[in-house]
């Protein structure tokens, strides 16, 4: 079992939902998803990502089996004008439990992390907070688009787990301090988009016309590949995995095939690489990619 493989933790959205800009395959196949839990499990990735909200990932991940993986999941936006909060989160939770075949979780996550700061907050943090005493949730939590987020929140609740993008062009969980302030308080970091969407996976020629106003980024990405032999996966991974707080780097793969590779490339060596930072909304986050 390498160790640096072991701190990744495997995506899911793809089992539910055609996903990711550089996603040739769409949805991936039942027997594909059971080869892939197999091989992670192989390899020593204990920790699998999922959502209510990933189409029908959970159903998938039920399915195949998910026993003695450490499975996260997170709770979609609350209902406006919800008059029980409470029935209707463990409602949420039940129903995914149901899906999944299990009894209890590792992690709770909320996809709209805002909402705690609403007038149902404190109901919502309750609803959590009680299956988590229940034993029914190990660990609660956000998902996270920016780190300004965690300010507010975490001045007024009390986290066990946060998942933020954090890539070679998106830095912000670094350069914000938050990756130092979190572990510093005892928090799980999980980070994601690794590859910013599959967007640093793509050649040249393949990259969508939008993305040229960043073209001086690209041409320092690969020419630094090109002189240094590394490829785009290898260097991607080699980031998030070269700083100590971050405890998983969730990865998505559309095959054995794809999965295999992104094993064998976080088992990189310690490399110099470039700086593609960038703190530009419209790279960064890819909801705005529409806009553009």
């Amino acid at each position: 079992m390498n160790r640096a493989a072991a701190r990744l933790a495997l995506g899911t959205v793809q089992f539910g939902l055609p996903y990711g800009i550089a996603n040739q395959s769409g949805q991936v196949t039942r027997s594909e998803v059971k080869a892939m839990l197999k091989l992670v499990e192989t390899n020593g990735i204990d920790t699998l990502d999922t959502a209510i909200a990933y189409g029908n990932s959970e159903l998938c991940l039920g399915e195949a089996g998910v026993k003695g993986f450490k499975v996260v999941t997170k709770l979609p936006a609350v209902p406006e004008n919800c008059s029980t909060v409470r029935s209707w989160v463990k409602g949420q939770v039940a129903a995914s439990f149901s899906r999944l075949g299990v009894s209890s979780v590792y992690g709770l996550l909320l996809h709209q992390p805002e909402q705690l700061l609403a007038r149902s907050g404190n109901e919502i943090y309750q609803a959590l907070q009680e299956l988590k005493s229940s034993g029914q949730v190990k660990k609660i939590g956000i998902s996270i688009y920016s780190p300004t987020e965690l300010e507010k929140i975490t001045r007024l609740f009390r986290l066990d787990l946060v998942q933020s993008p954090f890539n070679l062009v998106d830095q912000r969980m670094q350069t914000s301090g938050w990756l130092q302030r979190l572990k510093h308080e005892g928090v799980e970091i999980h980070t994601r988009s690794a590859f910013l969407q599959g967007l640093l996976l793509l050649s040249q020629t393949a990259r969508p016309e939008k993305f040229m106003p960043w073209s001086n980024l690209w041409e320092r990405w690969h020419n630094w590949l090109l002189h240094n032999n590394v490829s785009a996966l290898e260097a991607c991974l080699a980031f998030p995995l070269s700083f100590p707080e971050v405890d998983r780097v969730v990865v998505g793969a559309d095959s054995t095939q794809q999965l295999d590779e992104i094993m064998v490339a976080a088992c990189m060596a310690s490399i110099n690489l470039p700086d593609l930072q960038s703190d530009s909304e419209l790279l960064i986050n890819p909801a705005l990619w529409s806009t553009l």
